[in-house]
């Protein structure tokens, strides 16, 4: 069977430099934007087109927006704004994955040497992670994930 690398990563609570450098050293050809919103002000250096520039020009790797592995607003609202709890957030989002039926819109090669970013600074309460192992089941482990 073979294995496709793909790391992710957060990036708040950490600098440009820090950010930049992780993603370099991982090897990462392409990033993976799996927020719904990838334009906020408060995204900094991670702003969409900001991103895809600093991309390029440092780690020389893409920039692909993916909103279909994000959340829905009712979802982010009813965890963040509305203090949920993580295991519903869980249980909806593994919902919502399987009824995209992300793992036929998606192929584990498209994975290799990717990098999927969100917000979330470390991946325990992150739906990057959740994406990595909902396509890490339907595809019998085919994805030797890293978290950055």
């Amino acid at each position: 069977m073979d294995r496709f690398r793909v790391s992710t990563i957060g990036f708040t609570k950490t600098s440009a430099k820090s950010f930049f450098d992780r993603i370099k050293r991982s090897g990462a050809k392409k990033v993976l934007d799996v927020r719904l919103h990838n334009t906020s002000q408060l995204a900094g250096f991670a702003k969409a087109d900001d991103l895809r520039f600093f991309l390029r020009e440092i780690c020389g790797a893409d920039y692909l927006h993916e909103p279909l592995l994000a959340p829905t607003d009712q979802m982010l609202k009813a965890f963040k704004r509305d203090k949920g709890d993580w295991p519903t957030y869980t249980n909806r989002f593994l919902d919502l994955m399987s009824d995209r039926q992300i793992e036929t819109r998606f192929s584990p090669e498209m994975f290799q040497d990717s990098c999927l970013l969100c917000s979330e600074a470390t991946p325990h309460h992150c739906h990057r992670r959740l994406v990595c192992e909902y396509l890490n089941e339907k595809w019998h482990g085919s994805l030797e994930v890293k978290h950055l």
